[in-house]
């Protein structure tokens, strides 16, 4: 350990400030880490300071750092650069990953004399145009199937050079007869009539939309004014589909051009990216991934990260980036905006819909095949969102009910692994409070709780929930000064108007976001507590309203009552009855006692 601090120390003595590619490695010479920075003396020596990083999985890389190597470029566009393909290179244990590589469809326009316009995975034509990929191959044909209506291009592969068209080597296919083309290949369509269609498929391929269609307008009105009707009608038809076909798309004004939209949530083990291309107003492409994380790395670190990647995934020329959190690329000639309002921030909106949307799908995936990891995962995220000292794996949540004062009762509910332990629920009926009193109800009932289980030497729980504000959390918080569980047990409450959370010694609530797992099972709880309560309050009540009327005659129990309710169905219903219905239910000496009780 001496030998390699003091290795380490002469290698940050000698670190410059440019920017560069900084790369760590284990005694063994594995490469455990590639990072970029402006000022590789900053960022290299950061790592060793003292408690620099809350993350033990940080903490873990910086013991294992045996050596360190450096590269030094010119920008920090190029340390961008280098990182991005040593990362792709060695794939480094520590460094975050996409979870999806795999290569997606492209729509090419192939160079020829008459070109062909298809899908393909492979950019193999050489000086051809690709428009995509499409991370949708839904979206990727719905383009298609819209070229296909609005121009008949040909589908065969034939060398169509004018020498052999010329030469009369070709014949009209079906696709001919069908309509689907014009035959280029006999000389019947010209090659300027081919490369208008060629020029309008472009135009949709880059979602120009608006452009090609104003042309269309205005193409139909001089047909119309030299009376080409038939010509006139086959441009309205254009503009009818495009209309049609751009509204299934539009959601922002027209003038958001040449876009990328990117936007991420996470949970504690990864973070969910979606990124969408906005030509025009309109998506052309959607595209969600998953980041798995190595390090408990930030949002803003993941999303950094698959901006890069995506945009080189689907090879991106945008100058516009749109993201959801507060990022620096150091990209050359993009800026990146982060938008609060308008129709930009709509976009951010939709895109956070399908980063979460994929979240929970992936999520659900996970309930089903591992349960267990699912479990971990939220218990997880809940001791990294309330900031707890151990995973809770044991919950306790507590909620007093009452009607004006009377029949009070206090639930007690307990969640083990995220889940209801309903042998472990308790009912409590306060002993020492008179009168609606919720403060000194909750400091009765949590005291008893805690001071049996100290007894009993059974084990406590990691979190306590108490539904209700900063009193009840007060009073639940001098029970545990009693027994000596300040600062031993984690406790918070819930304040029902807004979903506030309380912590001790702090008058300020957090508020969590309402998609938020962690809030959602404290929910759970609350509602789960709230629910046992009311069920033991409304028992309590009827047995109370039982025993104010029928149980109150002597030599009538609690048998006789009930047969007496079951058959009648109220207390009045049983006054007004007469001795013989009374000696049908009952036997004749409950009978006469019921009827002389109430009839004298």
């Amino acid at each position: 350990m001496k030998e390699r601090s003091a290795h380490i120390d002469q290698i940050l003595k000698t670190l410059d400030h440019k920017p560069g590619v900084y790369q760590y490695f284990d005694d063994q010479g594995q490469l455990l880490y590639i990072g970029k920075a402006k000022s590789l003396k900053n960022r290299v020596t950061s790592y060793f300071n003292t408690n620099a990083y809350e993350s033990g999985k940080t903490r873990i890389l910086v013991r294992k750092i045996a050596d360190i190597k450096t590269i030094v470029v010119e920008t920090e566009w190029d340390a961008l650069l280098l990182e991005n393909s040593l990362i792709k290179k060695y794939k480094p244990r520590y460094n975050i990953n996409l979870k999806d590589d795999k290569t997606y469809p492209s729509i090419v326009i192939v160079k020829e004399p008459f070109p062909r316009v298809f899908p393909t995975r492979q950019r193999e034509y050489e000086k051809s145009e690709y428009y995509g990929p499409y991370a949708s191959g839904k979206m990727m044909h719905a383009v298609l199937d819209l070229i296909k209506k609005l121009y008949p291009i040909r589908t065969c592969s034939l060398p169509l050079t004018a020498k052999n068209i010329e030469a009369g080597k070709f014949k009209v296919c079906l696709e001919y007869h069908l309509g689907n083309c014009l035959g280029p290949c006999t000389g019947q369509q010209t090659h300027e009539s081919y490369e208008q269609s060629i020029q309008g498929i472009r135009e949709i391929l880059k979602g120009n939309y608006s452009d090609l269609i104003r042309g269309y307008k205005r193409l139909m009105n001089e047909c119309a004014g030299r009376y080409a009707f038939e010509e006139a009608q086959m441009y309205k038809t254009r503009i009818e589909t495009l209309e049609h076909f751009q509204a299934r798309s539009t959601i922002v004004t027209a003038d958001i051009h040449n876009t990328d939209v990117f936007s991420i949530v996470s949970d504690a083990n990864a973070g969910y990216v979606n990124y969408m291309k906005v030509n025009n107003g309109v998506i052309v492409q959607s595209y969600s991934t998953e980041i798995k994380k190595k390090m408990d790395e930030s949002d803003e670190e993941m999303l950094a990260f698959a901006v890069f990647q995506i945009r080189e995934k689907f090879y991106s020329t945008s100058d516009a980036v749109l993201v959801s959190h507060a990022i620096e690329l150091g990209i050359e000639a993009v800026e990146v905006h982060m938008p609060q309002r308008g129709d930009k921030r709509k976009l951010i909106d939709l895109s956070l819909k399908n980063s979460t949307q994929y979240m929970l799908d992936a999520q659900k995936q996970l309930e089903l095949v591992d349960p267990e990891r699912h479990t971990n995962r939220i218990l997880q995220t809940a001791q990294k969102d309330l900031r707890l000292r151990e995973l809770p794996v044991h919950i306790e949540c507590f909620d007093n009910s009452n009607i004006q004062g009377t029949h009070p009762v206090s639930a007690c509910v307990v969640f083990k692994q995220a889940r209801p332990s309903k042998a472990d629920y308790r009912i409590f009926n306060p002993r020492t409070v008179e009168g609606p009193n919720d403060f000194d109800t909750m400091k009765e009932v949590v005291f008893r709780r805690y001071k049996r289980l100290m007894d009993e030497q059974q084990s406590l729980p990691q979190l306590i929930i108490i539904d209700g504000g900063k009193g009840q959390l007060s009073a639940a918080l001098e029970s545990l000064d009693a027994l000596g569980l300040r600062g031993k047990v984690a406790i918070i409450g819930i304040a029902k108007k807004l979903e506030e959370i309380y912590f001790p010694g702090d008058s300020f609530p957090i508020y969590l976001d309402k998609r938020s797992e962690t809030l959602k099972l404290i929910q759970q709880l609350r509602d789960e507590a709230h629910r046992f309560g009311i069920t033991n309050h409304r028992n309590k009540r009827s047995k109370d309203a039982l025993r104010s009327e029928l149980t109150e005659i002597k030599g009538v129990g609690n048998h006789t009552t009930q047969t007496l309710l079951m058959h009648f169905g109220t207390v009045q219903a049983v006054k007004e009855a007469s001795l013989e219905e009374l000696e049908k239910v009952i036997n004749k000496r409950s009978a006469a006692t019921v009827f002389k009780y109430f009839h004298g």
